[in-house]
């Protein structure tokens, strides 16, 4: 019988996304780009980012980057644009359109085995990237960018390195810290652990490397403002939008139960 009921939960806990994607539409490109300026008023820097679901298209993709590059320079703000450059085709004409708008584009890390196509087009386009810290070719990548003008976004990694990740994810991410302090372009810190943060933006500062705090929409914050206006360094949230959303959130909370009770030890500054 325990065995029966496992299944069925296991069952559910995976149609559940699916079933998400299906009944709730995610916000347009004008909502998003509403949100950022928001978040602007209260002080926030943005990043924009397009999650489209399982059957969007790739001319849908590139529309709804363009709607929100157009929708987000009207407002003027400081907002980044997150291209998800796999989901367009690697199509630099597709990209040349959408950063038509003035809006400054950052590719966001995927899988793996599309970093090279996608360093190669951070390069092309002076655009910024994010270094996953799991990934073995992570180290070389922060290398070879640390003295070109694009900006670089430190993330720990969603996705697994098909070699194998590094032993150690945080040691690997302050390596790569280490690697980038001392460059002049901007390195944005993105970490909702408070340690990890401060001793990262530590390095850069003491480098006088440009850096900025990280956030992600949804996840618990408190701690990680406190650092980031403890060493006076400011904060970019990234809002994520679109019909993909809601079904990737619901997903990564399911896989991580220990989310709500972090929100509350976060909300409680324990």
């Amino acid at each position: 019988m325990n065995g029966v009921i496992k299944a069925r939960l296991r069952d559910v806990r995976y149609a559940l996304p699916n079933l998400v994607e299906r009944i709730v539409p995610g916000e347009g490109p004008a909502d998003a780009a509403a949100q950022c300026a928001e978040f602007a008023q209260r002080g926030f820097k943005t990043t924009a980012g397009f999650f489209g679901a399982g059957e969007t298209s790739r001319e849908t993709v590139i529309a709804a980057n363009s709607q929100v590059a157009q929708a987000l320079a009207e407002t003027r703000g400081n907002t980044l644009l997150a291209v998800k450059a796999p989901a367009i085709g690697f199509d630099p004409m597709a990209l040349r359109s959408i950063a038509a708008s003035g809006v400054p584009l950052v590719f966001d890390a995927l899988t793996e085995p599309h970093a090279a196509q996608t360093v190669a087009l951070a390069q092309e386009f002076c655009a910024g990237i994010a270094l996953p810290a799991r990934w073995r070719r992570s180290v070389a990548d922060a290398e070879r960018l640390r003295d070109d003008p694009c900006r670089i976004r430190l993330v720990k990694g969603e996705w697994a390195d098909p070699a194998g990740d590094v032993p150690d994810v945080a040691a690997a991410y302050l390596e790569l810290a280490s690697i980038l302090a001392g460059r002049w372009t901007m390195v944005g810190v993105a970490t909702h652990d408070p340690r990890l943060a401060e001793t990262a933006l530590g390095m850069l500062l003491d480098a006088g490397t440009p850096c900025e705090l990280e956030l992600l929409r949804g996840l618990p914050r408190k701690r990680t403002l406190e650092v980031a206006r403890k060493m006076g360094v400011p904060v970019r949230l990234y809002y994520p939008f679109g019909p993909g959303w809601w079904p990737y959130a619901i997903d990564k909370a399911l896989a991580r139960p220990y989310l709500p009770v972090w929100a509350v030890r976060d909300m409680l500054g324990l």
